[in-house]
């Protein structure tokens, strides 16, 4: 009977190593994979839109996809909670800002968008050292913001951008 006891904590040990191997390759399968937010209007607009991520060496590239905005330039970053139950978005909190720098140089700083006549943006940039993941660069969870104006990329804290008018949490695929 011992004998087969063993045999049965063996077998034991060798699934939990299995499935601890298999997690881990899940996590890392979706750390390497790609992440989308679904944005909402915030402030009384009409913006909506898709924001579909993927992982790069050394950044993250962004897809973007979006309607209802007003023609022209739109302050557009991340924030540091995943959280748009606010009707202003004021509840996605400030910049997210892990190395604490200026504004205009932190890693919540995006490239500002530009919406068409129609009030449509179609475009995609790439983002240096932002990761998919819930590290201390890392997106998952957290809010992206469209703002209602321009981003002047110097005034502290937020560039003047203006208002929330769109706003969603980033998810993992």
């Amino acid at each position: 009977m011992k004998g087969n006891e063993r045999g049965f904590g063996f077998a034991l040990r060798v699934c939990a190593t299995l499935l601890a191997g298999v997690c881990g390759l899940a996590s890392q399968a979706a750390a390497a994979g790609g992440a989308h937010a679904d944005l909402g209007p915030a402030s009384g607009s009409s913006v909506s839109g898709t924001v579909v991520f993927a992982s790069l060496a050394g950044g993250v590239r962004l897809d973007i996809k979006l309607t209802g905005l007003t023609p022209g330039v739109h302050g557009f970053h991340i924030h540091e909670a995943g959280d748009c139950s606010a009707a202003d978005a004021s509840s996605a909190k400030g910049h997210f800002n892990p190395g604490n720098k200026p504004h205009g140089n932190h890693a919540g700083d995006l490239p500002d968008l530009v919406a068409d006549a129609s009030g449509a943006v179609q475009m995609s940039a790439t983002v240096s050292g932002l990761t998919l993941d819930d590290g201390p660069t890392g997106i998952l969870g957290r809010a992206l913001i469209i703002h209602a104006d321009p981003d002047d990329h110097v005034s502290q804290p937020s560039g003047k951008s203006g208002k929330r008018v769109a706003c969603g949490v980033v998810k993992a695929d």
